[in-house]
């Protein structure tokens, strides 16, 4: 059994959805499940629409009949106008009809899971409707009612028991049938609301199906030829890796690698599943094979860069020692807010933390620290992660930037940077 997830740049146009069936005709006789992210950039255009609905914006309307109009685009270039597709992708527009009529009454989170969920919804209707009119038995899979979370809205955590227990139930007698077509990204409540599992959680998602089901594989079908030791838009010469093991492909995930949804990989190597990583423009490609027996080479170092970096540094108004309370105390606002680390340094008057750019999550953090800290921050950073690196090429890409921050452990160094 076989687990494949599609991102959105597989699926972004018609040529994306007939490459994507192409593509699943190659393992006819497979059981097969496919994970389908939202086409393109619609989970963008999504956030934008909850964001201008939320705050009561002019141009709702207006971005609204652009996702709209972007959807019913692609579907008139892959089905004849009469197919009942256009019923299944009018009636999943009602859900967004819906909210839009009222004005918004829940928190920003749960009405962002409500909206931005119907790009999954849209995408793997148009998929499973083109698999079938090609001849590829599959069936539609809601699969919020397979994937349970509690009500953590934006990052929802997955009761694994429930979910497993109905997955093993339901899931093993459809594939000898069918194939499955389902969501990445998306999970339910036991109110029947709709979670999402974190931006970019569809390899999540296909990592849980794969460990309660014992597949064989996951292949996750990107517009890359595998893993990567950089990011080729910053970085020349960067080379592919043919294999890595589940710890360094987690600790890439961890310091900012985009190929890979952080989650995804602690279930398959819980579960010895390995993890593939594949083009979908050469599907016979090997890409990179992720498991407990990759032993990659590094003659690069990993380069990793993350944009839209704070770095904020908080000190006592009293001017004592950072202690073990202050950082408990500053942690706990963290955590509370939603807002992950990605580097923290302590000094004897001051701790600081850098960590991702979310305007309204850091104006409630200041707002809560300001009576208890002295706050000083700067904007607009990059965060460069070098994982087994050298000296020589730390101080190559570090010469003539301002540097806020280093750190360097055994295989790992950090720098802060201005722009």
């Amino acid at each position: 059994m076989l687990v494949f997830k599609f991102g959105g740049a597989s699926v972004k146009d018609a040529a994306g959805v007939t490459n994507l069936a192409h593509i699943v005709k190659r393992y006819t006789g497979e059981q097969l499940l496919i994970v389908v992210s939202a086409m393109g950039k619609t989970t963008n255009a999504l956030e934008a629409l909850a964001k201008a609905y939320y705050n009561g914006a002019d141009d709702a309307h207006a971005l609204y009949e652009d996702i709209k109009h972007y959807h019913y685009s692609v579907m008139h270039q892959l089905f004849d106008g009469h197919d009942t597709v256009f019923d299944e992708i009018a009636n999943t527009f009602v859900e967004i009809d819906w909210m839009l009529e009222d004005e918004p009454q829940d928190s920003y989170d749960f009405i962002y899971d409500q909206l931005v969920s119907v790009g999954e919804l849209l995408s793997t209707r148009i998929v499973n409707a083109y698999l079938n009119q090609q001849q590829v038995n599959s069936r539609w899979l809601d699969v919020r009612g397979y994937i349970h979370t509690d009500n953590t809205y934006r990052e929802g955590l997955v009761d694994w028991d429930k979910t497993c227990a109905v997955i093993q139930k339901d899931i093993p007698a459809m594939l000898d049938k069918c194939i499955i077509v389902t969501q990445g990204f998306l999970g339910g409540t036991s109110e029947n609301f709709t979670t999402t599992l974190g931006r970019e959680g569809s390899d999540y998602t296909a990592s849980i199906f794969a460990s309660c089901l014992q597949a064989q594989s996951v292949t996750t079908w990107k517009d890359v030829p595998g893993i990567l030791n950089a990011d080729p838009k910053y970085f020349e010469d960067t080379v592919k890796f043919d294999e890595l093991s589940y710890t360094e492909a987690i600790e890439m995930t961890y310091y900012g690698a985009t190929v890979i949804h952080p989650k995804t990989i602690k279930p398959l190597q819980n579960a010895g599943i390995p993890l593939l990583v594949k083009s979908f423009n050469d599907p016979d490609a090997p890409g990179t094979v992720i498991s407990t027996d990759g032993k990659p080479t590094f003659t690069k170092a990993v380069m990793i860069v993350k944009h839209n970096q704070i770095l904020l540094s908080v000190s006592a108004k009293d001017y004592s020692f950072i202690s073990e309370k202050h950082l408990s105390e500053v942690y706990q606002l963290f955590a509370s807010n939603k807002i992950k680390i990605n580097v923290v340094q302590t000094s004897a008057l001051s701790l600081s933390l850098c960590f991702d750019r979310d305007d309204d999550k850091f104006e409630k953090l200041l707002y809560l620290l300001k009576p208890n800290f002295n706050l000083k921050y700067n904007q607009q950073l990059h965060l460069l992660t070098l994982r087994h690196y050298s000296n020589e090429l730390l101080n190559q890409l570090i010469e003539g930037k301002q540097v806020l921050l280093e750190q360097i452990s055994r295989n790992t160094a950090q720098v802060v940077m201005a722009e």
